[in-house]
């Protein structure tokens, strides 16, 4: 396959059906959703533990940040300041005290999370017309616990025209650029769920099953340091990225073949934004999103008839294929 992004294949016999983690909470996909599990009832409070005020550090940095202004969210950490342009001061600080910055979250190069949204490279007309959906209640989750979903509509409330044009324009000035290790495999790391990011706990592994599992390459780094060069790995099943290319530059009698809109190398045509080498979970949401009717506006109806026949394999596969591509 050409043009594919580090995919590592790993052929390691399942010992065990393939099953969601029992730990995963329910309700619509819920490996790609990643609701943090609600503690059982009668469960004892943590008890509290004094505020860690060392000053961090990260390498190649001159920054020294204490965890609360890492996590500010109205001025966090901007880790490399080389690394991109001036930010809008949306970006940087947000708007008290209704919108938090647009760093703390997508980061100051708009790298994202797994849980959230990689934002850089995105054209800058999707950029304004999806906050404009959010704020007139055009895209919503099917998941409702989506807590991020939520504060989004809510900050696109909060923000002017001017402000969002600002972000879209400041995104939208960067490249997308290799962020996601593609790995097909049928074991992999035990995780457990950090507000929505999935993190490797000790050396325990388990069934990947029908699913994609998104990790941060270091824990530590994605979620205390909140590094925007800690990239991450995609585990998913064995066979997927060819399953996947053959619906994405087919449509294998299912779908419509996806570069008739996102350009044949994926990267994105005028306004349509690329989706090669993007969190693969993110894409499943989105796309499912679509097919329940949770996210609506003017390029959703386009993409409704695309999605209405795939399965959630289908997703698998053509988020498998979608995040292995070079971007």
């Amino acid at each position: 396959m050409k043009n594919t992004l580090g995919v590592v294949i790993i052929s390691v016999a399942a010992l065990f059906a393939p099953a969601l983690s029992a730990a995963e909470p329910d309700g619509p996909i819920p490996w790609a959703y990643a609701i943090p599990p609600v503690p059982p009832a009668g469960t004892p409070p943590a008890t509290p533990t004094a505020p860690d005020t060392s000053l961090k550090h990260l390498p190649g940095s001159s920054g020294e940040f204490t965890r609360a202004q890492i996590a500010d969210r109205f001025a966090p950490a901007d880790w490399y300041p080389g690394d991109h342009p001036s930010m809008p001061d949306v970006v940087a600080h947000g708007k008290k005290p209704d919108v938090w910055a647009c760093g703390l979250c997508h980061y100051p190069n708009g790298k994202g999370r797994q849980e959230n949204a990689g934002v850089a490279g995105l054209p800058v007309a999707y950029f304004i017309q999806t906050m404009n959906d959010f704020k007139n209640g055009q895209r919503k989750s099917a998941e409702p616990r989506k807590n991020n979903v939520n504060l989004m509509i809510a900050f696109a409330k909060g923000m002017t025209d001017d402000e969002i044009k600002a972000a879209a324009e400041y995104f939208g000035s960067m490249k997308w650029t290799p962020w996601i290790k593609v790995i097909e495999t049928s074991t992999v790391p035990k995780t457990h769920n950090a507000n929505g990011l999935l993190l490797v706990e000790g050396n325990e592994k388990e069934p990947l099953g029908k699913r994609i599992l998104e990790t941060p390459v270091n824990a530590e780094a994605s979620e205390v340091l909140r590094d925007p060069h800690s990239s991450f790995f995609a585990y998913v099943p064995i066979g997927s990225i060819k399953k996947g290319e053959a619906l994405v530059t087919k449509g294998a009698g299912k779908t419509t073949q996806c570069g008739a809109c996102h350009g044949a190398d994926l990267k994105g045509l005028g306004p349509v934004p690329g989706i090669a080498g993007r969190s693969p979970s993110y894409l499943v949401r989105q796309m499912y999103d679509m097919q329940q009717g949770t996210r609506n506006g003017t390029w959703t109806q386009l993409m409704k008839p695309v999605v209405a026949n795939l399965s959630e394999e289908d997703l698998i596969d053509i988020a498998a294929y979608t995040a292995s591509r070079m971007p």
